[in-house]
């Protein structure tokens, strides 16, 4: 295929990201340094006039919120077939035949989940595309091991259903086969709002329960292990609250803060460098490493939080465990910027029991992005542990809503710095007005895949950098 030759051949030829950008410095630095040359002394009946400053370079960062592409390659756009509302479920599956298919979650009704094949990622094909058992659910998240893929379905009101996980078998793309259904449902509970699915053994899931009495109704899902090995028969044999969250606890419930969005689980990290440790983003309630050794029993080993004086909404945990560090992003939720700031926080993680925030990654003034839609971090390339998913330590990929997908060389972990920006013009008939990029993943091909939250479905781009 032309275009993975094309890839191989740019591979080859560049050098590490981090090489680069030393290089880069390191010749500014030089530049910099090099003595002014001395004047010739002045004839006193001849003047010379002051020579012109020279004009500042022109820099994509300094976008007024405009669609701006740097460093990034279009490759193609897909609209999926009209349907093009996108959550935050991306994960590629190499089929029994050899294509390559990316699975998509949708972000609301109608639709459940999409496949397209983008074996050749100029030319992106529909394979697939159902429909939700009832529109008052949502399959926000979703992920594939092989030829099983998980989905979360999330009602919109507690007590309704379905809610909980279905496991489908995807060995033939075009005819996704329901395998079996873990519910989730009752009366407090809405469901599963994430899962992570990576070893073929457990679905790490930020779930309600039947079982589970909150004592705040927003803080209605918690950490759950869902044991998949026959995937015809999952079962529960593991759960985690924040202490306070649940009625009966001898722990007194957590303040609320201004914009409550609840003491509740979000993404639900598990990673083979440390197979015995979950990273669990808690939303207004920050963050936790767990035990998880004893999948029956987690214990809390650290947390962190950034809200108050933040506004909390704390949404993701990816460790670099080669690095010590730690990366921790919120989600923006609120329109017009008004919840600003929401960042992609960098942790020196090397003492796991005393995490401690060293930097963030830079954004423009949100003032430039405030007139339309939400503006602020929200997911990240999560580096997941499967062999179709690109892995690194050194760059961070996250999507900000209106502010597009944005690029950080994160080598030195003290200065991060933005290598790479794309935000795509808004898509017709955008309710926002503007893009509003939900998600990102990037496959070991380093093609990166990055989807709009309400209509314009998914862009395919590389990297230039």
């Amino acid at each position: 295929m032309k275009a993975a030759k094309k890839k191989v051949a740019k591979k080859a030829a560049k050098k590490s990201v981090k090489k680069s950008v030393k290089k880069v410095a390191k010749k500014a630095a030089k530049q910099a340094a090099k003595p002014a040359k001395k004047a010739a002394p002045k004839k006193a009946a001849a003047k010379k006039p002051a020579p012109k400053a020279a004009a500042p370079a022109k820099s994509p960062l300094r976008s007024n919120g405009e669609p701006v592409t740097w460093n990034f390659k279009l490759l193609s756009h897909h609209l999926l077939d009209g349907f093009g509302g996108m959550g935050e479920g991306m994960s590629i599956q190499i089929a029994p035949d050899g294509r390559r298919i990316l699975w998509l979650a949708h972000e609301s009704a109608p639709k459940n989940f999409t496949a397209v094949d983008v074996s050749d990622p100029r030319k992106p094909k529909v394979v697939v595309q159902t429909d939700l058992p009832q529109a008052h659910m949502r399959s926000n998240s979703l992920e594939t091991c092989g030829n099983i893929m998980t989905v979360a379905y999330q009602t919109q009101k507690k007590g309704q259903q379905p809610a909980g996980i279905e496991l489908f078998d995807i060995s033939v793309p075009e005819k996704p086969r329901s395998i079996s259904f873990f519910d989730c449902s009752g009366e407090t509970s809405r469901g599963v709002h994430q899962l992570w699915f990576c070893d073929g053994e457990y679905v790490h899931c930020a779930s309600g329960a039947p079982d589970f009495l909150p004592t705040h109704p927003n803080d209605d899902q918690f950490y759950r292990c869902i044991d998949v090995r026959n995937p015809s028969k999952p079962v529960e044999i593991g759960r985690w609250h924040m202490p306070g969250t649940k009625q009966g606890d001898n722990v007194a419930p957590p303040p609320r803060h201004p914009l409550d969005k609840g003491y509740r689980a979000h993404n639900t990290n598990v990673y083979p460098q440390r197979p015995d440790r979950l990273y669990l983003a808690y939303i207004d309630g920050g963050m936790f490493v767990l035990d998880i050794s004893n999948k029956a029993d987690p214990k809390m080993i650290s947390s962190w939080t950034n809200s108050p004086p933040y506004t909390g909404f704390m949404h993701t945990v990816v460790p670099l465990f080669d690095r010590g560090l730690m990366l921790v992003t919120d989600e923006s939720t609120e329109n017009n910027a008004t919840d600003w700031p929401k960042l992609i926080w960098v942790l020196d993680a090397r003492n796991e029991n005393n995490l401690v925030p060293i930097s963030t990654c830079p954004l423009p003034d949100h003032q430039a992005f405030a007139a339309k839609g939400r503006f602020g971090a929200h997911n990240i390339h999560e580096n997941v542990p499967l062999p179709t998913a690109w892995q690194s330590d050194q760059i961070v990929l996250g999507t900000f809503f209106n502010g597009g997908l944005r690029a950080y060389d994160i080598s030195n972990p003290y200065q991060p710095q933005q290598i790479g920006v794309f935000v795509p013009p808004a898509p017709p008939m955008a309710p926002s007005g503007t893009i509003q990029l939900n998600d990102v993943f990037v496959d070991e091909r380093e093609i990166v895949y990055t989807v709009d939250r309400h209509i314009g479905g998914l862009y395919i781009l590389e990297m230039d950098f």
